[in-house]
């Protein structure tokens, strides 16, 4: 939730420590089978995987498509990707890099629980048509 404050924009971000943080989550993207991913996909924030009992290779789009899709971004600037994989069995999903995307950290999301398993990315700009993605859980 934005908050006004008069002649300079939107706070983003909680205004008082009781204040509700509220955002905003469009309905989740979905994946089956090994495909490359479209910028879609990951802006979407929630990517739903369900490979069945096939492994899968998710490959990210390439970072010149992420910079057209989100012209005027500065270097630093970041968003998350969730992707939750709900496969069965050796249905294991693996992220793989496109073009100018470098990851960092675990890149597969195994089945370990009937429940599945999921992971967060956080994407980074650094640079034009570069962009690195972190595991960060």
């Amino acid at each position: 939730m934005t908050i006004p404050i008069a002649g300079y924009g939107n706070q983003v971000g909680p205004g008082n420590k009781d204040e509700v943080n509220l955002g905003v989550l469009p309905a989740p993207q979905t994946a089956t089978t090994t495909t490359t991913l479209t910028v879609a996909q990951i802006l979407g924030k929630v990517l739903v995987g369900t490979a069945g009992t096939a492994a899968a290779t998710y490959t990210l789009p390439t970072a010149a498509l992420l910079d057209a899709a989100v012209q005027g971004i500065k270097v630093d600037t970041t968003f998350d990707l969730v992707i939750i994989n709900l496969g069965t069995s050796s249905g294991v999903i693996t992220v793989a890099a496109g073009t100018g995307i470098t990851l960092v950290g675990m890149v597969t999301l195994p089945i370990t629980t009937a429940a599945g398993s999921s992971a967060t990315f956080r994407f980074r700009k650094t640079g034009d048509a570069a962009w690195t993605a972190y595991r960060v859980s």
